[in-house]
């Protein structure tokens, strides 16, 4: 459970220096919206890393926390230093937050398998965000 845990915290950790760097080089006609709307994001990513930071610590894991550490441990591809466009930027998270949902769901069956309640709890409450992320990102995005 802790090397999972440590992955997703990884992943995490590199999304929200990721969601940062595109809050810093959006571009485009809607640039006020989406500067705020990425700032949300990454504050709210910012927030995840510390719970499941704390969570496994609650649970005498030791979570691993230098930025080495984290882009090694990532499957998230870092942001470029390049302006782009708001719609590739909302495309690009809500493939990867579908990939951190999928995530999530797979550290919460282990936390039910090991009837270990807090981080079942605390996934409970990541899957509902990233849900409702993604279904508002999808909405952006139709034609």
């Amino acid at each position: 459970m802790e090397e999972k845990l440590n992955k997703l915290l990884a992943d995490f950790t590199v999304e929200t220096h990721k969601i940062q760097n595109f809050h810093w080089y959006v571009k485009g006609e809607n640039f006020f919206n989406d500067h705020l709307k990425l700032e949300e994001y990454y504050n709210a990513f910012n927030k995840y890393d510390d719970e499941i930071a704390e969570v496994m610590l609650m649970d005498g894991f030791k979570p691993k926390a230098t930025l080495r550490n984290y882009v090694a441990g990532s499957s998230i591809e870092e942001a470029k230093n390049e302006f782009v466009k708001a719609r590739d930027v909302y495309s690009e998270l809500a493939a990867d937050f579908a990939y951190l949902l999928d995530e999530v769901e797979e550290v919460k069956k282990m936390a039910d398998d090991y009837e270990d309640y807090l981080v079942s709890n605390k996934m409970d409450m990541l899957i509902e965000d990233l849900s409702k992320y993604i279904w508002m990102i999808k909405q952006l995005l139709m034609d």
